[in-house]
């Protein structure tokens, strides 16, 4: 089984590449629903600050891994044909795509509480960073490093 999954240079893949891989599948004639979670950079912290942008970086090998082992678990549910995440690393500003994470099953009842766990999990396993730029009252842009729930 081939995992397509895995960290990727900001604008080396493409929706249009996700949707391309998981059609190609052998198996695709199995599909009757197809779920994709696009998560988006935010233009405001949940305190009201307006993000100027995200830096992301990745221990690339490490979070390929983690990722690929993702899909395979989930993959082995009952009704899923394909789990695929694609997580993103470089420069991004309020409103770029930051990762896909695709869950392809028989039945929409399969895919739904796949894809939430594919995306809670891939945000506490996987080795990914990011670093906030963010507006301070001053009007001074000041960045700093936060994990997933960190943000402001």
């Amino acid at each position: 089984m081939t995992i397509h999954t895995g960290v990727h240079r900001k604008g080396e893949f493409s929706i249009q590449d996700l949707l391309k891989s998981v059609k190609a599948r052998p198996d695709f004639h199995k599909v009757g629903a197809v779920a994709l979670f696009i998560g988006v950079v935010r233009g405001k912290t949940k305190s009201g600050k307006a993000v100027k942008g995200l830096e992301l970086e990745a221990y690339e090998e490490k979070a390929d891994a983690v990722l690929g082992s993702i899909c395979r678990e989930l993959m082995k549910k009952e009704g899923i044909v394909d789990v695929q995440i694609h997580h993103f690393t470089g420069k991004f500003e309020p409103g770029e795509d930051l990762v896909y994470v695709l869950v392809a099953g028989g039945h929409r009842t399969n895919v739904f509480s796949v894809l939430q766990q594919a995306v809670e999990r891939y945000k506490k396993e996987a080795p990914i960073f990011k670093k906030e730029y963010v507006t301070d009252e001053e009007g001074k842009v000041k960045s700093h490093w936060v994990s997933e729930g960190e943000t402001e």
